[in-house]
């Protein structure tokens, strides 16, 4: 393939730094032209010349995905100019874990859940019928949306109890309309650190959500994956000092459950773009180990992240919330 045009294309959000930054160079790597979805198109430029990304395979485009009308802005920008899309990668979050009121989006929302689910939700759903272009031409169609370990109870990580595990409740706040005073999906008291791990176990239920509803009429093939621990990346940068010293020591040295950068970018790209992971509906893990060598292999999600009626109250509150059909 010699021109962008027969190269496969894919939107990576979150693309300046750590995963996201990783994954874009192991895609450039396989010949993919990439849209860097980012909220710094200076910063993200930068990188892209640091790191010597070849300038025919990448445009960089600014987005917020805590601000739904950037999301919206986004979307339109791309359907003004493309038919088709074969993966968007869906990794960008933000960690808050110090904060000790919420911080808000422009619509009003919790900011780790408007950016980490919110933004998320709407740019997948209102993509889905450029994936299913590629999908319908027998081409590379995928939404692939990075999970986390402290967010699947099925697993140790997902267990501990700091600052609480990841939990959705009824929904009782989305429910209320998930505005001031509200700050939590289950309607309790803020904890900054719990609202990561809930919005990126909402990220978990709704691709397997949309794997339901999309999958078996589009042929798009829907996955989570858990890359790893990177316990060295600009996630943990509003994170005590201390603790981004003793965290990565901690994953070295005790748990053996380091991963770097590198690897988790070049784990991402395989789960977006190698035949290897063709089946849909599989959150796919390395069993959080530092090693090319490992196999993946289909991990367990939790009852919560499998649980179809909260996945259904989940999709329908968050619609109304976004301002997107239900249907």
């Amino acid at each position: 393939m010699n021109s962008s045009a027969s190269r496969p294309l894919a939107i990576i959000t979150g693309a300046s730094s750590g995963v996201g930054l990783y994954a874009a160079k192991a895609l450039l790597r396989r010949n993919w032209q990439l849209i860097l979805a980012v909220r710094d198109s200076e910063k993200m430029n930068a990188v892209a010349i640091s790191h010597q990304f070849s300038p025919d395979q990448f445009t960089i485009w600014p987005i917020d995905l805590g601000d739904l009308d950037s999301v919206n802005q986004f979307v339109k920008r791309f359907q003004a100019t493309h038919q088709s899309l074969n993966a968007l990668v869906c990794n960008a979050a933000t960690y808050l874990p110090l904060l000790k009121e919420p911080l808000r989006s422009p619509q009003g929302y919790e900011i780790s859940v408007a950016t980490n689910y919110f933004g998320h939700y709407v740019l997948s759903r209102l993509l889905i019928p450029y994936l299913q272009f590629a999908a319908d031409a027998k081409h590379v169609a995928r939404l692939i949306t990075l999970g986390t370990v402290t967010a699947n109870s099925a697993e140790f990580g997902g267990k501990v109890p700091i600052p609480a595990p990841a939990d959705l409740g009824n929904l009782q706040g989305l429910a209320a309309g998930f505005k001031s005073p509200i700050a939590m999906i289950n309607g309790k008291a803020f904890k900054p650190g719990k609202a990561y791990k809930d919005s990126k176990l909402c990220n978990m239920v709704m691709n397997r959500e949309m794997q339901k509803r999309y999958h078996a009429n589009t042929g798009i093939i829907f996955n989570t994956l858990y890359p790893g621990c990177v316990a060295e990346t600009a996630l943990f940068r509003d994170t005590p000092p201390l603790f981004q010293k003793i965290f990565p020591w901690f994953q070295k040295n005790i748990t053996k459950g380091y991963v770097t950068q590198e690897l988790a970018g070049e784990r991402v790209a395989q789960v977006v773009a190698d035949a290897q992971f063709s089946q849909s509906g599989v959150h796919w893990s390395w069993g959080n180990r530092n090693s090319a060598i490992r196999q993946p292999f289909a991990q367990a999600l939790s009852m919560k992240a499998n649980s179809e009626s909260l996945a259904n109250k989940l999709w329908e509150y968050t619609a109304k919330l976004v301002g997107l059909e239900a249907t």
